[in-house]
């Protein structure tokens, strides 16, 4: 191929795939008690280890990369080959301001060479799938341009649904008021949060008790109908396992033909939704939200 196809960590593109399609992938930082990693799909620090870490108190500082990392990710790309960057949304980080600038500064030093980002409005596996969709054409030959055309004529289509099991992570996160944590969790109140068309998250629904949030977030799938001949329905944890494999149960009754992959929330994410987060993740119609 003449170019290249890349993504970022926050995609939580699963390292076998990230291995079997050999997709060159920027790994975020994230600091957990004090020292510095980065979302290596992990690699390092394996999700269990990482939500059992914040269970026991430690608190997750995520921050974005700069335009001198950034060169060094892209600029040994541009030397050789043209560059399709598929990037987590705009509105979640002001992080894709320092891949524009990084672009702009590398086309003006590689005035011969192509560097397109997409910005998919989309995080995490919904992100991913898109992503892998996308990549099908990029394996088959595709252009840069037409895989870039796709992306942006079909991001819409990748839904994320979450919803969280304990609120004092959105609380922490500024998400919501300490009394609405206090109060939501005294009912057992969980939210539901999706991924709007505007590229955030948007909490759409507040049920009671875990059990008819994981009933709601079937029913939210089943409401954009997801394909099981395009893509599979993945269903994200973050140490959740036995809720994701409940959920999983939940998904096949109502349509028996999904193929579902039950997958790991990262690090970046997680340290926002905590321990015990759930979501259900598919390509199907366009966000209406």
């Amino acid at each position: 191929m003449d170019y290249v196809f890349m993504m970022d960590s926050d995609s939580d593109l699963p390292y076998d795939l990230k291995v079997k399609y050999d997709i060159p992938v920027v790994y975020m930082p994230y600091a957990l008690d004090g020292k510095e990693y980065f979302d290596d799909l992990g690699q390092t620090l394996d999700h269990k280890s990482y939500y059992d870490r914040m269970r026991q108190g430690a608190v997750p500082v995520t921050s974005a990369l700069n335009e001198e990392v950034y060169t060094e990710y892209f600029e040994p790309i541009l030397k050789e080959k043209d560059l399709l960057f598929v990037a987590f949304s705009s509105k979640m980080s002001a992080t894709i301001q320092a891949v524009y600038a990084t672009r702009d500064k590398l086309l003006r030093k590689y005035p011969e060479r192509k560097f397109v980002v997409v910005d998919t409005l989309s995080i995490s596996m919904p992100l991913t799938l898109l992503a892998l969709k996308a990549h099908e054409l990029y394996r088959s030959g595709a252009p840069l341009e037409e895989v870039a055309q796709w992306l942006e004529e079909n991001k819409l289509r990748a839904h994320g649904w979450f919803t969280v099991d304990d609120l004092k992570y959105l609380k922490r996160g500024g998400r919501i008021s300490p009394t609405a944590a206090a109060f939501g969790s005294m009912l057992d109140i969980k939210p539901i949060i999706t991924e709007a068309r505007d590229g955030t998250l948007q909490s759409v629904d507040r049920v009671r008790g875990r059990k008819k949030a994981l009933n709601t977030l079937i029913d939210r799938m089943m409401e954009y109908s997801p394909d099981p001949a395009e893509s599979p329905v993945v269903i994200l944890h973050a140490d959740a396992l036995k809720d994701a494999e409940e959920l999983k149960n939940l998904a096949l009754k109502k349509n028996p033909d999904l193929k579902i992959r039950i997958d790991n929330i990262g690090p970046v994410i997680g340290a926002h939704c905590g321990p015990g987060t759930l979501a259900i993740t598919f390509l199907g119609k366009e966000r209406t939200i």
